[in-house]
């Protein structure tokens, strides 16, 4: 009779044990899932951390070659010429500002991403790599420091439009969905729509 009774105790002691652990691990598995949860906002916030792995470098090894002369009526002054050579190294680098980049979370699983083009973001030459080649010397029209400015500053405008012909805010922009995809499969998003900004031109 004692016997039973201990049987019939021990069975209830482990069915509400039983209970007890189903419940306590229903409730974790639901705070585990609200924390794997993601939002826009912290969507947004773990995209903005990525942003120099979709950046696109172009580097360049270049030779400037300057000539000007002193002018009267907008004529050359003979025996006023002024030249030099420069060679240099640089870089361009492009990519999408990812501070305007639009999150909209639909779902656990869905994510809507609205981007904006791409655009030049740094033209550098480095001033350490500058060499100065056939550089004149005429009392004339002497060489000043604002020559040199600006024979590099047509130079970056050189950079930047031959790195647009070669495609440079095309790859940015497949650059940028590429880390961003990337990261949100990671995050547990399968189905990931990117659209690319559209730009209204202005009318003047």
């Amino acid at each position: 009779m004692h016997t039973k009774i201990r049987i019939n105790i021990l069975t209830v002691f482990f069915f509400v044990l039983s209970v007890i652990l189903s419940i306590m691990l229903m409730t974790a598995n639901k705070k585990v899932g609200k924390e794997r949860g993601y939002d826009s906002s912290s969507v947004m916030n773990r995209i903005s951390y990525i942003q120099e792995l979709a950046l696109v470098r172009y580097n360049y090894t270049g030779v400037i070659s300057y000539k000007d002369y002193r002018k009267f009526l907008n004529i050359n002054v003979p025996l006023t010429d002024k030249y030099f050579l420069l060679k240099y190294n640089g870089y361009i680098k492009a990519g999408v500002d990812f501070s305007r980049i639009k999150v909209n979370v639909d779902s656990d699983t869905i994510v809507h991403i609205s981007m904006p083009k791409p655009r030049i973001l740094d033209t550098v030459i480095d001033e350490k790599s500058i060499q100065v080649y056939n550089e004149s010397e005429n009392a004339f029209n002497p060489i000043k420091i604002s020559d040199y400015n600006e024979a590099l500053t047509r130079e970056k405008n050189v950079m930047i439009r031959d790195a647009i012909d070669q495609g440079i805010y095309r790859q940015a922009t497949d650059e940028a969905k590429l880390a961003i995809t990337s990261l949100l499969k990671e995050m547990g998003f399968t189905h990931i729509y990117i659209t690319e900004e559209l730009v209204i031109p202005q009318l003047h």
